[in-house]
């Protein structure tokens, strides 16, 4: 099966696990504190195959935020996993994490520097594009200043390891080769759809989208910064998808460098076991979507069962993957 026949999957790491999610299926498995692998999977129904999916620039925004409440409610899955507790987070209370934690990301990364650059400005006389770039510097910096500062945490480095584990395992199954702990480890750690990527690429458009607001008092700027946020989030899933789709070209290659270059701060190298928990994940993320293309498959053409997914029909929910 040649790579550009293969459909796009996506994914991202849990505790002690990995989540593989494909455009109708999605699986976890965990690694249990008793050494055994626990695995869960489910349809993706709802909002991924609704038509909203093929709209540009909609189809990001929905799709993000659905796709931040799965990952958030597959954390606290694999948590719960590991302390033996049964707590849920689902409905509100999960959408309600998710929005402190973008107002604390959009607080952080999008006013504090936003802020900052408009005081230094004032208070050494700096012209507009000196003080634009020390504002876009600090973006950056605050950026992948965190990434490093939280991957210094234990706990986190053996997430980062799993995360490691998942862009292994795809990159092996996209190469063709057999999913086994021995062939995936011989893959790559880093993958162009990567969710680091996305971040990275969200602050690169913020930074030129924002350059021209600079002209506007600080009292309009920043709301009108914040209101932007979606707008530019859906622009970097635009371009991450378009990029997905034209890996074969060179200049695609070289945009892509700096994504792949600061996955090195959010992967590591897997240990055997997590990458028999990745593949266990991806095998059963794998025959759910196969079974049901295999029951829709009568509805929708008489010969789809034979026809694989394109990538750009079947990574409509999953072009960009989790950190």
């Amino acid at each position: 099966m040649k790579k550009d026949r293969l459909p796009s999957y996506g994914g991202q790491a849990l505790i002690e696990g990995v989540l593989m999610r494909g455009s109708k299926a999605v699986a976890a498995a965990m690694r249990a504190p008793d050494g055994t692998i626990s695995v869960q999977t489910e349809e993706l129904t709802g909002i991924y195959q609704s038509s909203i999916k093929n709209i540009p620039f909609l189809r990001g925004l929905v799709i993000l935020w659905d796709s931040l409440g799965l990952g958030t409610r597959f954390l606290t899955v694999s948590a719960n996993l590991q302390t033996g507790e049964n707590e849920k987070l689902e409905g509100p209370a999960m959408y309600l994490s998710i929005g402190v934690a973008l107002v604390v990301a959009i607080g952080l990364f999008v006013l504090l520097p936003s802020a900052f650059g408009h005081w230094i400005e004032g208070a050494l006389s700096l012209n507009f594009w000196v003080a634009n770039l020390i504002e876009a510097i600090l973006r950056l910096v605050l950026a992948i200043g965190y990434i490093w500062a939280i991957g210094r945490m234990s706990d986190i480095q053996r997430v980062f390891q799993y995360h490691g584990a998942e862009h292994k395992t795809i990159n092996a199954y996209e190469a063709g080769a057999e999913l086994t702990p021995e062939s995936v480890s011989r893959f790559s750690l880093e993958h162009p759809r990567c969710g680091t990527g996305f971040l990275l690429t969200v602050i690169i458009f913020t930074i030129i989208l924002f350059t021209p607001l600079r002209v506007l008092p600080i009292q309009a700027r920043l709301p009108l910064q914040i209101l932007l946020v979606p707008f530019v989030a859906c622009l970097a899933y635009e371009y991450m998808r378009w990029t997905a789709n034209h890996l074969d070209l060179k200049f695609v290659q070289s945009l892509i460098a700096p994504n792949l270059a600061l996955q090195k701060l959010t992967t590591r190298v897997p240990t055997r076991e997590m990458l028999e928990v990745s593949i266990a994940s991806f095998n059963a993320m794998l025959a759910l979507e196969t079974s049901l293309t295999s029951i829709q498959a009568p509805i929708d053409s008489p010969n789809a069962a034979n026809v694989p997914q394109s990538s750009e029909s079947a990574s409509a929910s999953s072009n960009i993957k989790g950190v």
